[in-house]
């Protein structure tokens, strides 16, 4: 947040993909404070991603981070980023923390139990997880609402997308799409705020794990876009296939 409040330099990866000051700085603090909780756990990060498939393999458990997730929503300065941390046991996403720093709210979830949001995050006082959770509200925290509710990301809207919606409305009548930025969309689907979240345009698994363990404790589901089957990781490639989010009553 020090450097979201300041003007800043933007560099470009090699793939194009914008980066700042802030993943850095927050890619070394969650770094070190994941190997103070046990650094026998493994962290696979978006800002060290050179680990080798060959390495990588023989994890059976291992921390997967996106310091910054959503650096264009940062960029732009619209409050939209969010950092993402999930625990993968066995190819599968088990827990799951996203927190929007901006918007000061956390998302937590673990699978076999529940997921919770938690808004003014960084005033809470919260000295266990019992605390934690007491202060929390549980999710999804459902609504009605007449309209079939998709989420689509403002900078990443394909035909495929464009022509899921409109499967939609063909089965269902009206349909409201909701913009969101980042892991944000994961959230929204979650609380119970959207129904369905399509992403057939290209992501990166520390982009997604978070999100789904989250959904998925939420009651949701994450399933690849070929097979609809569940959605897993640690691949040798580390660029996620299309898949499709449903929240608990879609």
């Amino acid at each position: 947040m020090d450097v979201y409040a300041q003007d800043f330099n933007v560099e470009f990866k090699k793939d194009d993909s914008p980066l700042t000051q802030a993943d850095r700085r927050a890619h070394a603090l969650i770094m070190r404070r994941l190997n103070e909780l046990d650094c026998t756990i493994p962290v696979l990060s978006e800002e060290g991603r050179q680990i080798p498939y060959s390495e990588r393999r023989t994890w059976t458990r291992f921390w997967l981070v996106d310091p910054v997730d959503g650096t264009k929503e940062f960029i732009k300065k619209n409050g939209e980023f969010t950092v993402n941390i999930a625990f993968i046991e066995g190819n599968y996403p088990t827990i799951g923390i996203i927190y929007a720093p901006a918007l000061d709210v956390i998302y937590f979830g673990r699978n076999g139990d529940a997921a919770y949001k938690l808004e003014h995050a960084s005033k809470a006082a919260v000295p266990n997880e019992e605390e934690l959770i007491r202060k929390s509200i549980k999710l999804p925290n459902l609504k009605e609402h007449s309209a079939i509710r998709v989420v689509a990301s403002r900078s990443h809207m394909s035909q495929e997308t464009e022509a899921f919606i409109k499967d939609l409305e063909a089965k269902h009548g009206g349909i409201e799409v909701v913009s969101s930025g980042s892991s944000l969309k994961f959230c929204l689907v979650a609380e119970g705020k959207a129904d369905y979240y399509p992403r057939y345009a290209p992501t990166m698994e520390w982009d997604t794990g978070a999100g789904q363990a989250i959904v998925e404790a939420a009651g949701g589901t994450v399933t690849r876009y070929e097979d609809d089957e569940r959605f897993d990781y640690n691949r040798a490639d580390l660029l996620n296939g299309w898949f499709l989010v449903k929240g608990s009553s879609a």
